[in-house]
């Protein structure tokens, strides 16, 4: 079983890709169980991620499903050999909700993340100071310790990005630049640390403007991820108040990345964008002289 007895999303997604080729081969869960000399509920449990099969199980499933393709088997496979694995951020799991989980582990076995962020600076950009003041502004209490953790949390996160594990993409309303949602000396340094993250050649940070209009309540802030060599969303994440969602259905996805490129259409150029992050940054200086 998935570590912490719930399936974790590497078993989901392991589970869901199995269901759909089977589905596409027109075998059956109990076809399926022979082909592993196993039960019709270990089926289940796999193609719902509360089990992970053996990579011989996995290899003998793809034969019989008629799949050929060695990226895919390969990509498989490794969900099988990993999908146990204690990532990082499993140190500080007492501090954090099984959503949040589920959406690092995506983070951390994404290729490409693209991010619409409409009301603060996302958490792969935070600075600590930032990244403290937001958490301590929530509604909820939070204990400090809880909140030195979640800010620990966020820099880990940030590794992903700085060794060049993925290319980030993220498009940010010109109302996080431009009104402060923490104090005008973190604000300045938070800034400070967009323009310095999105000098990256792995990072793209684009300003959607005032000038877009209703295009910036398109949607509330989420994020959306690939595994593979191409940009093709295969999860998105959505934040609210009570949590993280993580949508995988088909026409979900197919929505979310539409919504993406129609916010990047309308967004400035990132050479234009650094130039407004600029211009706020140099007027907030001023302010304060």
């Amino acid at each position: 079983m998935p570590a912490g007895g719930r399936p974790t999303v590497r078993s989901r997604r392991l589970g869901s890709a199995l269901r759909a080729y089977r589905q596409a081969a027109k075998v059956d869960q109990p076809q399926a169980a022979e082909v592993i000399a196993s039960s019709q509920a270990r089926i289940s449990r796999i193609e719902t991620g509360h089990a992970t099969p053996r990579v011989i199980e996995v290899r003998l499933l793809l034969d019989a499903y008629g799949i050929a393709d060695q990226d895919v088997r390969d990509k498989l496979e490794d969900l099988a050999k990993h999908s146990k694995n204690r990532g990082w951020w499993l140190e500080h799991a007492e501090h954090l909700r099984p959503d949040y989980l589920d959406h690092i582990a995506l983070e951390d076995d994404a290729t490409y993340i693209r991010e619409w962020s409409p009301v603060l600076v996302p958490g792969l950009l935070q600075t600590p100071a930032y990244a403290e003041a937001v958490i301590s502004a929530t509604p909820h209490y939070i204990a400090p310790d809880r909140i030195a953790h979640l800010v620990k949390v966020r820099a880990g996160r940030q590794a992903k990005i700085e060794e060049g594990g993925a290319t980030y993409a993220v498009i940010i309303w010109e109302a996080v630049i431009r009104h402060p949602a923490v104090s005008p000396d973190l604000h300045r340094e938070q800034l400070s640390r967009i323009l310095e993250v999105g000098e990256r050649k792995n990072v793209t940070v684009q300003v959607l403007p005032f000038s877009a209009g209703a295009v910036a309540g398109l949607t509330d802030p989420f994020s959306s991820f690939s595994f593979e060599s191409e940009p093709i969303v295969e999860a998105v994440t959505l934040e609210n108040l009570r949590g993280t969602s993580v949508l995988e259905a088909p026409e979900d996805l197919a929505a979310y990345a539409h919504a993406h490129d129609h916010l990047r259409s309308a967004a400035l150029a990132p050479d234009a964008s650094a130039l407004l992050i600029r211009s706020a940054l140099r007027r907030s200086k001023e302010d304060a002289s």
